[in-house]
């Protein structure tokens, strides 16, 4: 009889079922040929014409050699031939003894550690699927940084882990060497290996009225910007969260193609179709951090029926995984223990959930399972395979060109970077120039002018803020980039600024056409030109304002709240509503007054127009002009001042951009939640804590 079935198919067959009570389950058995997937939809790729499974045992199999090469069924190896895929070298990863332990403090008492991942032994080889799963926090995601070395500061790794047999930090990062057209084939290849064809024209994120790549096939998007540096070694933490049935099938296909050419796949999953399950070559099932079994899957179907919890027929192996492992189906049970299903008992499992784990934990640790899995460790750590070498990266001049280019489309594209706020610019410096048009040349126009240039420079900082939520992307996407070694500090900065500069410049100049000719200000190109650059100068220092901000919380509505404190608190101490020189020294005058944009741009603007003027009084006085401003506004009558006030500018925005770097160079984020969980562990010294999955 076929060992494994589809749920439809096996349904069907009376021969692959047993009659335990009211019930069917799976007897999984050993096979006499590769396992092909029956029920398999019509893919429209031709490469995949049926899904063929590695050869699985009762037991977990020994290979003959320490470092077995994937030898795919022919049928498959044709498809992959047919489709011209190129093979990879993969790599070895071998876990023994892995344990993590996470460090909190406690209030008085000092630290308390708890295990999340507890004494985890395996391996996964070249050319397979290795999946991790197990109930929310059972330490899938712990135990997959452990194996990547990508744990958090307050995690702390036990055990070995080891590529191709030698205890080495995994090479991240590379650069794709070559000329433009190996590139262009390599990308071409990504595209494909993710079944992305019928999508490379398309806009990520969208444009305008253009929707955006749907869900499933951003998560493929993602992998294929991995795959484009050739990767020996995948990791993917939950490919199928958010995901429906047929895009999670298609994702994993399509993982299952990526291992055929001899990467290493290794993820994790809290619960999968019947259909997904069917792909995978190992599992490693999690509860609490122990490891209930690892092996192949048909092995795990078959060490649960031995331990008392044979798979029904007409359930999904994982979900009845799960449903034994996972705490929390005992609430629900004695919530509905009086209901009673079309096929009897609500639940497939009457044992405890507690008794249950550790009735599976003893029975994989007694098992021939264990012992293979020991016994293939210790082959696999035994026999060095080749040094797995960074390819290298590239220059910084390189790297600050292409980031500074994508960050041009990136701002180009999105509407919420740069069309909004200049929409918004153009509005204010409409409205603003109306409601101040035609106020005359004489002495009693000095204070009109004033407040217009006042509102206007304090509502274009204010406005924009319609730029934090591309802020936070581009963070978003610097993060992601630099955990895997692509991108730098310093690459990731410049790279920002310079594509920046010609918007900022062009919503400045726009702008400034409208607004300054609409008030009647000086009429002369320097005294134009000074005014568009001390704009330009204040957004630059604001924009770098705003990436720290959109650091700090990484959410547009805190982000939002905080700017506008801060910019209306920076208005207040502008020196227009009360002169600079008359507000109280403690606090508003120093320090905020010192580090607000507004004194610097509205005094420097105010110098370019006024000083060297002056204003008739009566028939014969006349006054000077920073006289006549004096009253609205604190101005120095130096021609030298407005020079002062954009150099101050300048200082600032440098300034800003090196707490910028300051803080991303020291993860600064990722030590402030490792201190509010400290804050909120003092607060509850009796909570229980956990793993992120």
């Amino acid at each position: 009889m076929d060992p494994y079935r589809s749920s439809s198919s096996s349904a069907s067959s009376p021969a692959a079922a047993l009659a335990m009570g009211r019930r069917h389950y799976y007897l999984p058995a050993r096979p006499a040929r590769p396992i092909s997937f029956e029920d398999s939809p019509d893919w429209a790729d031709d490469d995949v014409d049926s899904i063929h499974l590695a050869t699985a045992s009762a037991s977990a199999s020994l290979p003959t050699t320490a470092y077995p090469s994937p030898s795919p069924t022919p049928s498959s190896s044709s498809a992959a031939c047919r489709g011209g895929e190129r093979k990879v070298a993969g790599a070895t990863l071998v876990w023994k003894e892995l344990s993590v332990s996470l460090t909190r403090s406690r209030s008085g008492s000092g630290s308390a550690d708890r295990r999340v991942v507890k004494s985890s032994t395996g391996y996964a080889l070249p050319g397979t699927l290795t999946v991790i799963m197990g109930p929310a926090r059972s330490g899938k995601s712990t135990l997959l940084r452990a194996i990547a070395g990508r744990l958090r500061p307050a995690e702390r790794m036990y055990g070995q882990v080891l590529l191709n047999a030698t205890n080495t930090r995994l090479p991240y990062g590379s650069y794709l060497p070559g000329l433009f057209s190996s590139k262009t084939s390599i990308v071409e290849d990504a595209i494909a290996a993710m079944s992305l064809a019928d999508y490379a024209d398309n806009l990520i994120g969208g444009h305008c009225f253009i929707n955006s790549l749907p869900a499933g096939e951003r998560r493929r998007l993602s992998i294929a910007r991995e795959l484009v540096m050739r990767p020996h070694v995948l990791f993917i933490d939950e490919p199928l969260y958010h995901l429906d049935s047929v895009s999670a099938l298609l994702l994993m296909v399509t993982l299952k193609k990526l291992a055929s050419t001899g990467c290493t796949v290794i993820f994790t999953m809290y619960q999968s179709s019947t259909e997904v399950f069917g792909l995978f070559d190992r599992i490693c099932l999690l509860s609490n951090g122990n490891t209930l079994f690892f092996g192949e899957t048909l092995s795990c179907l078959q060490h649960f029926s031995n331990a008392g919890f044979p798979c029904p027929i007409m359930q999904s192996p994982s979900d009845h995984f799960l449903r034994a492992i996972n705490t929390d189906f005992d609430r629900i049970i004695a919530m509905c223990k009086n209901l009673q299903d079309d096929q009897g008992d609500f639940s497939s499992v009457s044992m405890d959930t507690a008794v249950a784990i550790r009735t599976l934990e003893a029975t994989y640790k007694s098992s021939a399972d264990s012992v293979a899995v020991e016994s293939l460790v210790a082959k696999l750590m035994e026999k060095e395979g080749p040094h797995l070498k960074s390819k290298g990266r590239a220059s910084n001049t390189t790297r600050i060109g292409v980031l500074t280019w994508r960050s041009l489309v990136i701002m180009s594209r999105n509407r919420k970077y740069f069309w909004s706020r200049f929409a918004l610019y153009m509005l204010l410096a409409l409205s603003v120039g109306t409601i101040f048009n035609n106020a005359g040349h004489s002495l009693s126009s000095v204070m009109v002018r004033v407040s217009a240039i006042f509102v206007y420079v304090s509502f274009v900082i204010l406005l924009s803020v319609s730029g934090v939520p591309a802020h936070i992307d581009e963070i978003k996407i610097y993060s992601h980039e630099e955990a895997n070694q692509h991108s730098s500090t310093m690459v990731f900065l410049l790279g920002h600024f310079l594509s920046s500069i010609p918007f900022l410049f062009l919503v400045t100049i726009s702008s400034l056409l409208v607004f300054y000719f609409l008030i009647g200000l000086r009429n002369e190109f320097n005294l134009f030109m000074y005014f568009v650059v001390t704009m330009f100068m204040c957004l630059l220092a604001n924009e770098a304002l705003m990436m720290i901000v959109a650091y700090i919380w990484l959410d547009t509505y805190k982000c939002t709240l905080t700017l506008i404190c801060l910019y209306v608190i920076m208005m207040l101490v502008g020196g227009y509503f009360r002169i600079r020189g008359g507000l109280p020294c403690t606090v508003w005058k120093y320090p905020l007054s010192y580090v607000s944009f507004h004194v610097y741009a509205v005094e420097g603007l105010l110098e370019n127009e006024y000083v060297g003027t002056s204003f008739a009084v009566g028939a014969i006085r006349t006054i000077p002009g920073v006289q006549a401003v004096g009253g609205s506004y604190d101005i120095s009558s130096s021609a030298n001042a407005k020079w002062v006030n954009l150099l101050v500018l300048f200082v600032m925005a440098v300034g800003y951009r090196v707490v910028l770097y300051v803080l991303l160079r020291l993860n600064v984020r990722k030590h402030m939640r490792l201190l509010g969980s400290w804050c909120c562990w003092s607060w509850t010294p009796q909570s229980d804590y956990y793993s992120s999955n």
